[in-house]
């Protein structure tokens, strides 16, 4: 067990079964209070048989605390690594805030340091997700987190974070034989900045299993955990459920030939992504372990016409619509209530509307260049939004480095940024104008501006521009008319 590991670098090493303790929140619900010694002692049978990585977040009910409770009382303590997740609220984030969040996670767990500590951000536009990496760093330099993660993102944020020299080692992501967003856009960019994926997900809430083979399709008040909840609207997506029966009928006849679960293949087939270190297993700690179950899986090697026949029906299955992580972010939300009720109140805006006149409002990304030329992020008057032209600027720094394609991605966010402040959102956008500093990242930005206005379509010019400030590498303006 303890030698089929991956080392995601010199100083962490995580093998290829990762138990998550996600499940520990469900079984919280409604006030429900769980003797916490007694749930760290039955995490001992995880230990013992060699599965020591734990996967937990702030939101995951006491998981911390009974997670930090073995490990302490652990003869092996050494053996046992606490991964966790940290999920703030939308909103202003500062160093202070950051350090709060790590220092409350320590104290629950009982620990000097974290070994890895994963950010979930809920938005884009609002440039607070790059302010609380920063702090993160600063914080891993003091040596309270001994390395960083992040959960959810998508790839062009991905590449955002580590172009900017974020030391991002993993991403944890959705991902399984339904869900293979993960071998889109963000395969380029775990190849390009080494980073690795830890997937959840990959037996669906444990749709993926025999048990479901046969099974009618459930009705609402059937399903009776969260992931359940969850996957089921993955299910759907998908093609629904005499689709997801065939996948499970393959996977069966593939299960019976290595003497294993389906829940086994399945997993086994993520963990054959080259990208994946590490696939997560929800554990509903003292009620139903499978351990020898998970040590099989270690042991399966799937030929080639076992993932022919998997591709194959993967084919006929509908592709999740979009990027990693979009399931908490954009319509289709693939969440347990099927929106973010759950998770979030709200998201605020991300600059404060200021009234100039009857008719005339402005705002302010607070750049220094704003005040010192004398002129806003953006302006509305009436119903046309004018937005100035954007660089890669977040505070006094450029964010995407030296990589122009995470440089063009924040811009449009920035751009997004100002218009949703003003009551608009991208698809009111009707004229874009991008200067690149050189012509031969001309392609690379029209691409990105292909990707974030697809179906959008505004009218365009791109054009060779010697750029204001040392590092620029791309210049958009935008104009808006809302509906």
């Amino acid at each position: 067990m303890t030698s089929k590991t991956f080392n995601i670098t010199p100083k962490l090493s995580l093998p290829k079964i990762i138990i998550g303790l996600w499940q520990i929140a469900d079984m919280e619900r409604n006030n429900k209070n769980l003797d916490l010694n007694k749930k760290a002692e039955s995490l001992n049978l995880y230990v013992n048989n060699g599965f020591s990585i734990f996967d937990m977040a702030d939101h995951y009910g006491s998981s911390e605390i009974i997670a930090g409770i073995c490990k302490n009382n652990h003869p092996n303590r050494d053996s046992i690594k606490l991964l966790t997740k940290w999920v703030p609220k939308p909103g202003p984030i500062d160093k202070k805030t950051v350090y709060k969040a790590v220092k409350n996670a320590l104290e629950r767990m009982n620990q000097k340091s974290i070994d890895l500590l994963q950010f979930h951000t809920w938005t884009y536009t609002n440039p607070y997700w790059i302010d609380a990496l920063i702090y993160l760093k600063d914080l891993k330099e003091e040596g309270l987190i001994k390395n960083i993660g992040v959960t959810n993102f998508d790839a062009k944020h991905l590449r955002i974070a580590c172009a900017t020299g974020i030391p991002i080692v993993s991403n944890q992501i959705s991902h399984s034989i339904v869900d293979q967003r993960a071998k889109g856009k963000m395969k380029a960019v775990c190849d390009q900045y080494s980073v690795r994926l830890l997937a959840y997900g990959t037996v669906l809430g444990g749709f993926l299993s025999n048990r479901w083979l046969g099974s009618h399709d459930p009705k609402e008040e059937e399903l009776k955990t969260w992931s359940q909840m969850k996957y089921y609207r993955f299910i759907k997506a998908s093609g629904g459920w005499k689709p997801f029966q065939n996948l499970l009928t393959t996977l069966n006849e593939i299960s019976l030939k290595h003497k294993t679960s389906i829940a086994n293949i399945a997993s086994k087939f993520v963990l054959n992504n080259k990208n994946v270190s590490s696939v997560i297993i929800g554990a509903r700690i003292g009620e139903s372990s499978h351990i020898e179950d998970h040590k099989n899986l270690l042991d399966i090697f799937l030929d080639k016409d076992d993932t022919n026949k998997i591709e194959e029906v993967i084919e006929i299955l509908k592709p999740i619509p979009g990027d990693c992580g979009d399931e908490y972010r954009t319509p289709p939300f693939l969440t347990a209530s099927g929106d973010l009720s759950h998770h979030l109140e709200n998201i605020p805006s991300v600059f404060k509307e200021i009234k100039a006149s009857k008719n005339r409002f402005h705002v302010f990304s607070g750049t220094e260049w704003e005040s010192l030329a004398g002129y806003s992020r953006a302006v509305k008057k009436g119903k046309s939004i004018f937005v100035s032209g954007t660089t890669a600027t977040h505070r006094n720094m450029i964010i995407g480095g030296n990589d122009v394609i995470a440089q063009t991605h924040f811009v449009i966010d920035k751009l997004e940024s100002a218009i949703t402040s003003l009551g608009g959102k991208l698809e009111n956008v009707i004229r874009t104008r991008v200067f690149v500093n050189n012509i031969n990242d001309w392609e690379a930005v029209a691409k990105v501006h292909g990707e974030r206005f697809k179906n959008i379509n505004p009218a365009n010019t791109l054009v060779e521009s010697k750029l204001v400030g040392d590092g620029y590498k791309v210049e958009i303006e935008a104009e808006a008319v809302l509906d």
